[in-house]
């Protein structure tokens, strides 16, 4: 019902940055308001826009915050199937909320 209202955003994933907890292929539920009034804190799992590709959007879990800056970790143990970035809060488009589907 929130996605239909468009209080979500439907998001397709790519990548095995955060597998074993989201495939390729997954779709989520991404709430893009849920950092109006707080800040993301470590631990949640977040859709950001990527700092160094322009319209790469990535998801991946918030491991520091430091400074105003925001230190996302992919959940894949595997090293090359996982690409950390730090981005300040403007880059966090909103909070991954559930798997769809």
């Amino acid at each position: 019902m929130l996605w239909i209202l468009r209080l979500r955003r439907r998001v397709r994933v790519t990548g095995a940055s955060m597998f074993p907890l989201l495939e390729q292929g997954d779709e989520v539920l991404v709430d893009p308001g849920a950092y109006r009034h707080t800040q993301p804190q470590v631990g949640d799992l977040v859709i950001a826009q990527h700092p160094a590709q322009a319209g790469l959007q990535i998801v991946k879990r918030v491991a520091v915050v430091e400074n105003g800056r925001f230190h996302l970790k992919g959940d894949n143990p595997d090293p090359t199937q996982s690409s950390d970035v730090v981005v300040p809060r403007a880059l966090i488009l909103g909070r991954v909320t559930s798997r769809f589907g």
